[in-house]
């Protein structure tokens, strides 16, 4: 008797042997992405819709949102992360640019070292960089920047540079600067360094003059992958970055609200005040504006 032939619906729901091995393999990863990410997501969606409790939350449907929509803090800390983000993330690429092409002209082992000194501020802790950057803020005439500046002449008595509402700010855009900029230094200067240079070659012979037109004709078009990935990083860190403005001024809120940034104004709600349903409910907003930038910034950054 002749065995039957394998339909395609035979093919389609027949489980081998290597499919189980396959399954067996992703498990653990499909099991820490649902616990570490899917879970979370799922728990703050109906959390915002709820009036927290840790026994017995009540159902409070869109009351959360309504109170996000009718709160001069939240649109304060929407403003203040706009202009954060605004100036640290163009800043920050536009300068790991620019050192990423100065030192192309060295050796290896020399940019081994500037990449290394150049890197170390992106792996130190925010501790760490807050005690750096309130020696130098320091509101009183120990502190650098007051100390310089009354030698100078500029000033006759100490700023109060991380308690003044009006400095909090753009110290904090400083102080992001310096400590924001190693993973995409390092992501764009791989990008450079993996251009054919037969481009640059065949560039010269068709007319190309000088060092400028080669960063706008050939590097930047032949690294939008890279400059994507820098944009996204640095806008992600920019979201997810508070502890700056709390480190620095030593209180959350932060003084007169003027560093309260999105992550700050959810900690505020969410771990001091306990309001949890609200603090998910604003969690849920930083998601949105998070996913929004990061798709216009793969849409700028699409490669032809």
């Amino acid at each position: 008797m002749k065995p039957r032939a394998t339909t395609l619906r035979d093919r389609r729901f027949r489980i081998t042997l290597e499919d189980l091995n396959g399954w067996a393999f992703i498990a653990v990863a499909i099991a820490v992405f649902a616990v570490m990410t899917i879970y979370p997501v799922v728990s703050a969606v109906i959390t915002s819709f709820q009036n927290y409790k840790p026994f017995g939350s009540e159902w409070v449907q869109f009351e959360n949102y309504k109170t996000a929509l009718t709160n001069d803090l939240f649109y304060k800390s929407i403003r203040n992360t706009a202009v954060y983000t605004l100036i640290t993330v163009p800043l920050s690429l536009v300068i790991a640019f620019a050192v990423a092409v100065m030192i192309l002209p060295f050796q290896r082992k020399t940019q081994s070292v500037f990449k290394s000194l150049y890197y170390i501020p992106a792996v130190a802790s925010g501790v760490a960089m807050s005690v750096v950057w309130k020696i130098i803020f320091a509101s009183d005439q120990m502190g650098y920047a007051n100390y310089f500046l009354m030698e100078l002449g500029i000033i006759t008595e100490p700023m109060l540079f991380t308690s003044d509402a009006n400095f909090l700010l753009p110290i904090m855009i400083i102080v992001s600067l310096w400590s924001s900029m190693g993973v995409g230094f390092l992501a764009i200067l791989a990008g450079i360094l993996n251009i054919n240079p037969e481009y640059y070659e065949a560039a010269m012979i068709d007319g190309m003059r000088n060092r400028f037109q080669e960063i706008f004709y050939i590097t930047i078009p032949q690294m939008k992958p890279q400059m994507m990935f820098a944009a996204v990083m640095a806008v992600v860190n920019t979201f997810s970055v508070g502890a700056i403005g709390v480190q620095l001024s030593g209180s959350n809120p932060t003084p007169g609200y003027a560093g309260q940034l999105i992550v700050n104004h959810i900690e505020d709600y969410g771990f001091l005040r306990y309001e949890m349903g609200y603090a998910s409910t604003v969690s849920l907003v930083l998601l949105v504006f998070i996913y929004t930038i990061s798709k216009v910034a793969g849409k700028v950054f699409k490669e032809d």
